[in-house]
């Protein structure tokens, strides 16, 4: 019983990460379509909602599913039955208390959040926002259950087909403000109304998972009355949910203090109010590329994390520090590679993706950002994986108060670049608390002697010239329109990563034992084939 659970797992892990990549890069993908439909200041308004409502998907996706997932486990593992009024109703309530505070403080707190950011007709969006939060409580509850029942596959299906609806509403919105009479303000509200129609479907859908193991022997209801009460899952459901789903956060809280802080501080640098939210539009340009780059760097490295735990720590350290050496090494690897050529790239990307080169050195210096965030993500991850939820989420607040800070600091000196430069420094900061969390826990981890320096020096000097011989011969006229400008980018973006990973793995980049570890191992093997055995 206990190998059929564990394979279920690992299959399950395997669906979210799929399911998880899917729509992060979707995600990311429909924010160019609608800035180029509703341009910098639409964008600009989309941006200003984007914050709580990720925070809301976090909580709904991963924060509290985790939370309930857990206490399912335990209920199960001591062979109890799941009935509503000792587990369900109990749950239930407690989410609908914890999500009703929140949707209150929203809704009352909705005009000064509109007069904070300078934007007081967004405060009826806010405000719509506040039912968003209403629904959660059903969709954690069905995904916690089920993914405490080690299905979680419906947690995967449920989370494409919500976001596969709310990308579809955003689009159609975006078309309505471009060939319309809809006022670009609108595209607040439709995001709004995007989540929520979205969180419906992803109910629906867990509903009819759901269904189906209903008839189950633990689902089935007990003959003896069960009492009900709360409060054995308030501390384990708040606090492990909240914890939970900061650490799915990092960015969003990065966006959320540009939300708040952006525009008050670039009229202080004496733009004017239009302007100002218009060069917000711009700067979030950055967003989805940034989103693009982490979950491209992240999601080879964190298959390999599954395998870590306390337990396996202690019976195969050897292995475990293996698999995290491997997935640290597997990311930086791939967070320099793109983030050289987003570098030497962005105004042609900048051009392509947005349809101008406005804002093109800013972005550059955001794009540093990217390194960071990487790492920080695969370092708590590993954090996580050895119990240590709550300290990562710690070092994600600080963040955000290091961000913000920033801003206050940097925008009314630097502008727009004073925002690019406090993310940096708050990315930077979290991954210097994580990397020494992660030396102070695993003292012989080493992750830095890992890495094959010279492999990785002589691979981007490579990259950088052959980027910038393509930049140098290709006339500027050839570039003149999108599909020209497409084809470019594709054609380098793709021969300069073959040509980079090929001199990773010529010169020793990588162990034999750590490309095994990796996907598709056996061709990565034949590639690296001819350098010498280590």
């Amino acid at each position: 019983m206990k190998e059929n659970h564990t394979n279920q797992l690992v299959k399950g892990a395997l669906w979210l990460s799929i399911a998880g990549l899917l729509s992060k890069i979707l995600s990311a993908g429909y924010r160019i379509p609608l800035q180029n439909l509703t341009g910098d200041m639409g964008f600009y308004i989309y941006q200003q909602i984007y914050p709580l409502l990720g925070i809301a998907t976090m909580l709904a996706l991963y924060g509290f599913p985790s939370a309930i997932s857990a206490v399912t486990t335990k209920e199960l593992t001591l062979d109890k039955r799941l009935t509503w009024n000792s587990f369900f109703a109990p749950i239930f309530v407690t989410l609908c208390m914890v999500h009703f505070l929140l949707a209150a403080i929203i809704w009352i707190s909705a005009p000064l959040l509109a007069n904070a950011v300078n934007e007081p007709s967004l405060m009826s969006a806010y405000r719509l926002t506040a039912l968003v939060f209403l629904f959660i409580p059903v969709v954690a509850l069905f995904r916690g259950v089920l993914q405490g029942m080690y299905q979680m596959v419906p947690t995967a299906v449920s989370q494409i087909g919500e976001q596969l609806v709310r990308v579809s509403i955003i689009i159609i919105a975006a078309c309505l403000v471009a060939f319309s009479s809809y006022s670009v303000v609108w595209i607040g509200k439709a995001a709004v109304l995007a989540t929520f129609f979205g969180s419906c479907m992803a109910a629906v859908i867990l509903a009819v998972f759901y269904l189906k193991e209903r008839g189950k022997p633990q689902l089935l209801p007990q003959s003896s009355e069960n009492k009900f009460t709360i409060k054995p899952f308030i501390s384990t459901v708040l606090i492990l949910g909240i914890v939970a789903a900061m650490n799915h956060m990092t960015l969003l809280f990065i966006q959320l203090a540009d939300a708040i802080t952006f525009v008050p501080q670039l009229l202080e640098f004496g733009k004017g109010n239009i302007e100002a939210k218009e060069l917000k539009g711009v700067f979030d340009r950055g967003q989805p590329l940034i989103q693009l780059v982490t979950v491209l760097g992240s999601s080879i490295a964190l298959t390999l994390l599954p395998a870590i735990s306390k337990e396996k720590l202690k019976r195969e350290k050897s292995n475990v520090y293996t698999y995290v050496r491997t997935a640290f090494l597997t990311g930086f690897y791939i967070v320099i590679g793109a983030g050289i050529g987003l570098l030497i790239l962005l105004p042609e990307i900048n051009r392509l993706l947005f349809q101008n080169e406005q804002g093109s050195t800013e972005l550059r210096v955001l794009m540093l950002s990217i390194v960071f965030a990487t790492l920080a993500i695969i370092g708590s991850t590993v954090l996580q994986g050895f119990g240590y939820i709550k300290r990562t989420a710690l070092f994600i607040a600080i963040t955000f108060i290091i961000k913000w800070i920033g801003n206050l600091l940097f925008i009314p000196i630097l502008g727009m670049m004073g925002a690019a430069v406090a993310t940096v420094c708050s990315l930077f900061c979290l991954f210097l608390l994580i990397m020494f969390e992660i030396r102070r826990k695993l003292p012989e981890l080493h992750i830095s002697r890992t890495i094959q320096w010279k492999s990785l020096f002589v691979a981007v000097g490579m990259l950088t010239f052959y980027v910038c011989i393509w930049k140098l011969f290709i006339p500027e006229i050839w570039l003149n329109s999108r599909l020209l400008l497409l084809i470019y980018v594709i054609a380098v973006s793709l021969s300069g990563s073959i040509l980079y990973f090929m001199f990773i793995l010529r010169m020793q980049g990588f162990t034999k034992r750590q490309l095994q570890l990796l996907p598709k191992s056996t061709l990565l093997l034949r590639l690296a084939e001819k350098r010498n055995k280590r």
